[in-house]
């Protein structure tokens, strides 16, 4: 089951998110739908179509299916989603 502790080795598509602590002022408040992962990005759905987003430099607040909020550094999710699911990782996060 996906919380705030495993967050990082879940799959994160279907999830809703926004984009904070962003160098792209541009990017910044963006919330929607993440409906794909690459190593590097999230594509996430929003109420003006599909935008790219990149991890490094940027934090993004997930909800959870059970409405939990979580915040968590776009640099400690820099992986192959399929690696990354694997990966031990010791992460600092904590809920909103």
């Amino acid at each position: 089951m996906i919380g705030p502790e495993n967050i990082a080795r879940h799959e994160l598509i279907g999830l809703t998110v926004e984009v904070i602590d962003t160098p792209n002022r541009t990017m910044a408040g963006m919330r929607g739908l993440v409906v794909d992962e690459t190593r590097n990005t999230f594509v996430i759905e929003t109420q003006r179509g599909l935008r790219r987003v990149p991890k490094a430099h940027t934090s993004f607040i997930f909800t959870l299916p059970d409405g939990q909020k979580v915040r968590i550094a776009g640099s400690v999710l820099i992986s192959q989603p399929e690696n990354r699911i694997n990966k031990r990782m010791q992460i600092s996060r904590w809920k909103i």
